[in-house]
């Protein structure tokens, strides 16, 4: 491969609004070893130069062989390998050094780095109808309704438009409800199924109960609490046969549910769903660290999205993660990771009372589609497809490639 010049590469990110946004008060640098070279990047209070930093204080490295970066530098880089952190958790041939908390807070500014070594990437197109006239109003109402969870009073916020089958939508972790407005814009399906999304208690417009001294007690969300919430949902509207969709958290959700409450939900839709995520919570401290801020959530939510999925959606899905409350992406992890693990009970999940539809994005690294295909093959009747040209947000990422494969399970559950 031809190795990139290091005063076009320092250029380039001065030139860029995004990467000075993201690498603002930086001292320190950023440091690329391609097989036998190296390419850096100086940062001083976030402005770039070509060469090496003066110190390792600040520096974040990374390395690995021409082919691997051959892959990286890619216009469209291939499956894993359209993030670095996607590439180092797959093992596919990239490692990191420098400080943790470094690379943490600067870490949107290094990958926005990386992206400007790549040749210009076709932009793809908006879904038809997603800019409005001005006045026009979108399908969904909002509501809010009380329900007591876990012998605390929550005040719910669920948004719903459509008509038919009830169909309970649940955000990813550390989300809300917005992640499936495009879903309230397709007649196809609102026609003849009834969208309801909710936020979960501390997320989005679901504030914490004010019977609890939430502030002061750790959040980690575990099973039990999380299932009641849809639970309580599907009681409540006194909703007939509902049928449940959750992505990646969610995801894992859907399947949760159908071993253990078949009788409620004619079926389940698990959008990047598994048996089992491996991992730690406590290895992942970053996530709410005193001196790492939201935005790298949000980057790290880009890197699991598809470089083919339009770059305003995945912004916009990226931005959900830098508004939320600083603990509760890494406490809804605990039930992603520590909690949930139905690897010795699926055979159990009876798809003769419950249909089970398991989706997983191409591009997803963290519920990966062998994650996925392993979750349909331990639960007989199932069905399972891997999404082409997405990632782990499919719904909000790529609304339309989304639909292309949801319609035919709305199809068959109708």
């Amino acid at each position: 491969m031809q190795i990139p010049d290091e005063s076009q590469w320092a250029a380039a990110c001065a030139a860029d609004g995004e990467f000075q946004l993201a690498s603002r008060h930086w001292n320190g640098g950023l440091q690329l070893d391609i097989g036998d070279h190296r390419i850096c990047l100086q940062l001083n209070d976030g402005s770039v130069s070509a060469g090496a930093p003066p110190s390792d204080q600040g520096l974040v490295g990374f390395s690995g062989s021409e082919a691997v970066w051959q892959d990286v530098m890619q216009a469209v880089p291939p499956r894993f390998n359209n993030d670095l952190m996607a590439n180092l958790s797959v093992q596919q041939g990239l490692s990191r050094s420098g400080d943790a908390v470094v690379h943490a807070q600067y870490y949107a500014a290094v990958m926005r780095a990386v992206e400007l070594l790549r040749p210009a990437a076709e932009n793809y197109p908006l879904r038809d109808g997603d800019v409005g006239a001005a006045g026009r109003m979108d399908a969904p109402v909002g509501r809010y309704i009380h329900l007591h969870l876990a012998g605390c009073d929550h005040r719910i916020y669920y948004e719903e438009a459509g008509q038919g089958i009830p169909l309970l939508l649940q955000h990813t972790a550390g989300c809300h409800g917005s992640q499936w407005r495009h879903l309230f814009e397709m007649p196809e399906i609102t026609e003849r199924f009834r969208l309801i999304a909710y936020d979960l208690p501390c997320h989005g417009k679901s504030l914490p109960p004010v019977e609890k001294d939430w502030w002061a007690r750790d959040y980690n969300l575990k099973g039990e609490f999380l299932r009641s919430v849809p639970l309580g949902l599907a009681a409540a509207l006194q909703l007939q046969d509902p049928v449940f969709m959750g992505c990646s958290v969610g995801g894992l959700l859907a399947l949760d549910l159908a071993h253990k409450h078949a009788d409620v939900f004619r079926a389940v839709i698990s959008v990047e769903g598994a048996l089992k995520i491996e991992g730690h919570t406590d290895e992942l401290g970053e996530l709410w660290h005193p001196q790492v801020s939201n935005e790298y959530k949000a980057r790290l939510m880009d890197g699991l999205m598809s470089p083919t999925s339009p770059k305003a959606y995945r912004k916009e899905t990226s931005f959900v993660y830098s508004c939320g409350w600083p603990p509760v992406f890494l406490g809804d992890l605990y039930y992603y990771i520590e909690d949930y693990d139905l690897t010795a009970a699926a055979k159990e999940v009876d798809t003769n009372k419950v249909g089970v539809h398991i989706l997983s994005g191409e591009y997803d690294y963290s519920g990966t589609s062998e994650h996925g295909r392993a979750a349909h093959e331990a639960i007989p009747g199932s069905t399972w497809t891997e999404m082409k040209g997405v990632g782990h947000f499919p719904m909000s990422e790529n609304p339309v490639a989304f639909a292309r494969y949801l319609l035919p399970i709305l199809d068959s559950i109708q």
